[in-house]
């Protein structure tokens, strides 16, 4: 047997083993797995985030095993069983690539993904954002909607156009500010960060991971700031602004070496 299928077939065995003899594993159902199971993906994200292989390796696997452990709950309650599960795929892989497994002929990328988006509304019938999560995060739910829209010519002509939308809503952004109504200045924010992520997709740019790469830099010369403090025996409240800006600069060369 194929060293693959072997260490899959353990895995759904060892799955077996548990749900009929763990205590935890028995009284698990498909609804109790379904936060334990956001975490994981999130931190298979975070293992993606770091560049860690190992972590990634070990993330992918814990994440695998939900899905063996719902495939095995499902087929318990007679609805769904791994084959299934991996049939489905397959066949949506197949039918949603018939410039591999057809004769469709496609240009590059983009004419895929436009390819996908057509393929998907004729399968189900439903709204082309339809099949956009209402769980997923603002920003990569954002980020989705507008690759959807994308893929049945809702767009730009040229990206360039998108900033001045982009000033358009800063501008509309402090009319609202200057008139202090904060439910507008709320809705405001919303579109502009609704056309920066717009702007990042069409420049390329993941928002998420952008603003991931930022959070993390910021966590890291913030811990420069409280370490170097502490380590002249200071406290953070009880320094000035100017002060820690000193520090901050020190930070920021620190950081780009």
């Amino acid at each position: 047997m194929d060293d693959r299928l072997s260490a899959f077939k353990n895995l759904l065995d060892i799955m077996d083993e548990l749900r009929e003899k763990c205590p935890w594993d028995k009284t698990q159902t498909i609804e109790s797995l379904r936060n334990l199971t956001l975490e994981e993906a999130y931190e298979l994200a975070d293992a993606i985030s770091k560049n860690d292989p190992e972590d990634i390796k070990k993330e992918l696997g814990d994440l695998l095993l939900h899905i063996v452990f719902y495939a095995k709950i499902g087929s318990e309650l007679k609805a769904f069983d791994i084959k299934d599960v991996i049939d489905s795929i397959n066949e949506k892989l197949i039918y949603r690539h018939p410039h591999v497994f057809g004769d469709v002929v496609v240009a590059g990328e983009d004419e895929v993904k436009e390819n996908w988006e057509h393929l998907k509304i004729r399968e189900s019938n439903k709204s082309v954002l339809s099949g956009v999560p209402a769980s997923l995060p603002s920003l990569i739910k954002a980020n989705r909607i507008q690759d959807k829209v994308k893929g049945v010519g809702f767009d730009w002509e040229e990206k360039h156009q998108i900033w001045d939308k982009v000033m358009e809503e800063l501008r509309e952004l402090k009319d609202e500010i200057h008139k202090a109504d904060k439910d507008k200045i709320e809705s405001e924010f919303g579109d502009l960060f609704f056309s920066l992520v717009n702007a990042a997709r069409l420049y390329g740019i993941d928002p998420e991971t952008a603003l991931e790469k930022t959070n993390r830099k910021f966590t890291r010369r913030f811990n420069y700031l409280e370490n170097k403090t502490m380590a002249v025996g200071k406290s953070l409240k009880s320094m000035s602004l100017e002060e820690m800006n000193v520090i901050w600069e020190e930070a920021k060369q620190f950081d780009n070496k």
